[in-house]
């Protein structure tokens, strides 16, 4: 007997590749796994098409861009990225994986209300979380806080450096704050 699954549009977190540089095949086929709306920006096209990755929409600044058919052209006037997520959010996607070799919180701080975000960098998995956020996590996991956070509580974590925390042991952590949100990073 086998199972079918049926993939409705958006149902899946959107993709938005603007570097590949250090991200693991093995990490972009699990993201891939449920043929998720893939864009990409000018720069990484070629490469992404070229290790057989469906393209559904490119962010570029060319107006005659060449690229798969039926690849929608997003163009770009300044920023690919927040190009790219306002293109998301305007087509009513309501969360999108991002793979990208920086962050920067101000370039996600506009969208985090409008689509829910999770940026992958390297061997990281950056997003927002509201106060009062928990996790279930092993013993020795490190955290990273990416933002200011006014009034910062943790339970079920050790500081180790500036911003640094890991977990105490294998169990819940929780994190309060006085803020609509923080960006936090986990090892993936």
């Amino acid at each position: 007997m086998s199972s079918h699954h049926i993939i409705r549009e958006k149902q899946e977190p959107a993709l938005l590749i603007m570097n590949l540089d250090g991200f693991s095949s093995e990490n972009l086929g699990q993201l891939l796994e449920w043929s998720p709306t893939v864009i990409v920006n000018s720069k990484i096209y070629e490469e992404a098409d070229s290790i057989g990755i469906k393209i559904d929409g490119v962010i570029t600044s060319e107006i005659n861009f060449e690229a798969q058919a039926n690849t929608k052209i997003v163009l770009s006037e300044a920023d690919e990225l927040e190009d790219g997520l306002k293109f998301l959010t305007g087509e009513g996607y309501p969360a999108v994986n991002v793979i990208n070799d920086d962050f920067a919180l101000k370039d996600y701080a506009l969208f985090v209300d409008l689509i829910d975000v999770v940026i992958y960098k390297k061997n990281k998995k950056i997003y927002p979380v509201r106060s009062g956020f928990s996790k279930w996590l092993a013993g020795n996991e490190p955290i990273e806080i990416y933002s200011e956070a006014i009034n910062f509580h943790q339970a079920g974590l050790e500081k180790v450096a500036d911003k640094n925390y890991e977990t105490v042991k294998d169990g819940f952590f929780t994190l309060t704050f006085d803020q609509p949100y923080i960006f936090i990073a986990e090892n993936i």
